[in-house]
This record gives structure tokens, C-alpha cells and sequence, in this order.
């Protein structure tokens, strides 16, 4: 089974200041560890875009496999996790967001309100979710059957798709 490094940052203000606890990122870690993940960075950092496009770099030069921000991705205009996302992936993965976005829609119609990207730098995968802790958790429950194919692919230690039976039972 492939051990996938995991890099948690939570996108808060407050959260950064200490005036609100992170429930959003201890939802992530939780998840992320039962399919047997490990969490080897965990950040909070305000909602500037160059604080966090220099932590993800960091977390990319550092060789983790996965990124999972949490917050900043609604329209709110200190909610710039997508921008700066997109200034540090060199290809993009919308289909991830698509999906987290298309299986939200089922519980709130406020999930088309999402910004969230998803991309890759060199051999790490970054992806934006949401920052109420419920709604993080739908989202990466959606992509969590892919995650490991994807990190896989990354990594160079697959190359076909077609290969792996994946199934989505619910």
C-alpha cells in the first residue's frame, strides 16, 4: 500500500490570531489518516495570498505528496486560497474540484458558490476545500477513492488509468 504524505494548511484569519479553534483541519487530519495517510505538516495561516503560495511552495520543495488547504475559497475578498493556489500549481486538476462541487450541490445550493481549485507542482497534488469543518469533510470524502491513484501517478509508479477497478460504492 503506498504511504501518502499529507500537508493540512488552514487559510484563517482568526484561526491564525488563535481567536478560533481549527475544527476544519482536525476533520481533515482524521479523514485523511483512516485510509492511511500521514499528516506530516499542519499550518494555520492568515488569508494573505503570498503567506500561503510560500507555504505551499515550501510543503512542494519539502516533497510531500498532497496538500489539503481548508478556507478561503468562498467570495469573500480575504478569501484568496484559490489565487494563491494558482500561483504555485504549474497544471491544473479541475475535475477533482468539479467533483466536490457537483456532490455538494446535492446538500446546499451555496456550493456553486465555491471557488476551490485543485492542481499539481511537480509531484505534489494541492487541493483547495472548503473551511466549515462538515462541508471539508463531504469534499474530501468525494475524492478520497482517487487520491491514492493520483499520488500514484505522480510518483511515476503507474502509468495506466485504465488499469485500476476503482468503485464507488455508497
Amino acid at each position: 500500500m503506498l504511504l501518502i504524505s499529507v500537508g493540512i494548511l488552514t487559510v484563517s484569519d482568526k484561526g491564525a490570531r488563535g481567536e478560533r479553534r481549527d475544527e476544519s483541519g482536525q476533520v481533515i487530519s482524521t479523514l485523511i489518516t483512516s485510509i492511511g495517510a500521514e499528516v506530516k505538516y499542519y499550518e494555520i495561516v492568515p488569508d494573505e495570498t503570498d503567506v500561503i503560495s510560500v507555504k505551499l511552495m515550501d510543503w512542494v520543495e519539502a516533497g510531500i505528496d498532497l496538500v489539503l488547504t481548508t478556507g478561503g475559497t468562498g467570495l469573500s475578498p480575504r478569501d484568496v486560497t484559490p489565487e494563491a493556489t494558482m500561483d504555485v500549481i504549474e497544471r491544473p486538476a479541475p475535475g477533482l474540484a468539479e467533483a466536490m462541487r457537483s456532490e455538494s450541490l446535492k446538500t446546499t445550493p451555496f456550493a456553486m458558490l465555491s471557488r476551490g481549485v485543485a492542481g499539481v507542482r511537480r509531484n505534489t497534488l494541492i487541493i483547495n476545500l472548503p473551511g466549515s469543518p462538515k462541508a471539508a469533510q463531504e469534499c474530501l470524502s468525494v475524492i478520497i477513492p482517487v487520491l491514492s491513484h493520483a499520488v500514484e501517478i505522480l510518483k511515476g509508479t503507474v502509468s495506466e488509468c485504465a488499469t485500476n477497478d476503482v468503485h464507488l460504492d455508497k
